[in-house]
């Protein structure tokens, strides 16, 4: 198999990964705040980006490889599992349109002294891992739809989807000052949220057409 029969196979897996990790992960929330807070702090920026991004492909992963192997054993499960999520994708898709024609902002959390690399670590956890739409995200509704990938192109998902997290907080902590004005602005996460929704709509269409036909 030559290198560009492998990147046409690979490149769809891996844009859907990418695509569906960050109209998931893009929204106003606990999480965002806190990485945006510790990048205007300019605190242990890094570790914090690494962590939540870590945590995330983890999750995802093994969502993944969890849900296909339930999968493999049931295709009628399968076939159910891609419609469930495909009317979510739909429901998150048209939310995200209904936000979009309502103004709202991000701004950072607000906090006291400086926090310890430890403590710092410790509040990225609690916001990332106890969170429960985190395991309905990334688990489920991630894994699940990794899962109907070919097995060949389940990796490339996978690194699809933990690339958009990466790239989500490493722009978020670290670009937090020039990026803390522009999400301040209604305006900008209307325009934000109306290209998630279009996005999750796609993919949802993708998703039915996956059950559907087989393709």
């Amino acid at each position: 198999m030559t290198l560009t029969s492998i990147v046409s196979l690979a490149f769809p897996a891996f844009a859907q990964g990418l695509a569906l990790s960050l109209g998931l992960i893009v929204a106003i929330g606990a999480q965002n705040a806190f990485v945006l807070r510790q990048g205007l702090r300019r605190e242990h920026v890094g570790s914090v980006v690494l962590f939540c991004a870590a945590a995330d492909a983890v999750l995802m992963a093994a969502g993944v490889l969890g849900m296909a192997q339930a999968l493999g054993q049931s295709p009628a499960l399968a076939r159910a599992l891609a419609l469930a999520g495909a009317a979510f994708l739909a429901a998150y898709g048209w939310q995200a349109l209904r936000r979009a024609r309502q103004p709202n902002r991000l701004t950072a959390a607000q906090g006291g002294g400086g926090l310890r690399r430890g403590a710092a670590l410790a509040q990225a956890a609690a916001f990332t891992l106890l969170n429960p739409h985190v395991y309905l995200d990334t688990v489920l509704l991630v894994g699940s739809i990794g899962a109907q990938q070919p097995e060949a192109l389940r990796g490339w998902f996978v690194a699809g989807a933990g690339s958009a997290s990466l790239l989500w907080f490493a722009l978020l902590g670290f670009g937090a000052r020039w990026l803390a004005p522009w999400f301040a602005r209604p305006k900008a996460w209307q325009v934000l949220d109306s290209l998630i929704g279009g996005t999750m709509l796609l993919l949802s269409a993708l998703l039915v057409r996956h059950a559907l036909t087989g393709l």
